[in-house]
């Protein structure tokens, strides 16, 4: 692990981490959780995705998650690895939900076509017959807007 701009206290195992520090987590983790407004209660469930500059990418069901996202598209992300309980980082994200699609704009198909090509490159067999997710065949974006990275681990690690 790299050394963070903000190293741990004297008294504190926890600190911040680095904008790329952040990033390298999105970059190497595969499933995060997704926190939504669900009618009057936050909901939470977990989904894989692919981090690129600035987006996270997917695919899912249509259901409750897609609908309600539909009418309020401000989403909580967020990325663990833990190690221990003083041995770990998390990368919170905030942002807006988008089903994405080739047809539109001419933004919004290169957005899709992106997602696309992602998907293709790092989920075995995406679109054949031996996908496993094939059922999930709506395909999102989660625009970042903000991003924040913490750590936690003990002196001498």
């Amino acid at each position: 692990m790299t050394q963070s701009s903000v190293p741990p206290g004297e008294d504190s195992p926890f600190y911040e981490l680095r904008h790329e520090e952040s990033r390298a987590l999105l970059s190497r983790a595969h499933v995060g959780r997704i926190a939504f407004l669900h009618g009057n209660r936050v909901d939470v469930e977990p989904i894989s995705f692919i981090y690129d500059e600035g987006w996270l990418f997917g695919r899912t069901s249509l259901g409750t998650k897609v609908s309600a996202l539909g009418h309020r598209p401000w989403v909580a992300f967020e990325v663990d690895d833990v190690r221990g309980p003083f041995d770990w980082e998390s990368v919170v994200v905030h942002g807006s939900f988008h089903i994405l699609s080739p047809e539109g704009s001419e933004y919004d198909t290169a957005l899709w076509e992106r997602a696309i090509k992602l998907l293709r490159e790092s989920i075995p067999g995406y679109g054949t017959p031996a996908d496993h997710g094939a059922f999930r065949t709506t395909v999102f974006g989660i625009h970042m807007s903000e991003m924040v990275g913490r750590a936690a681990r003990t002196r001498g690690r």
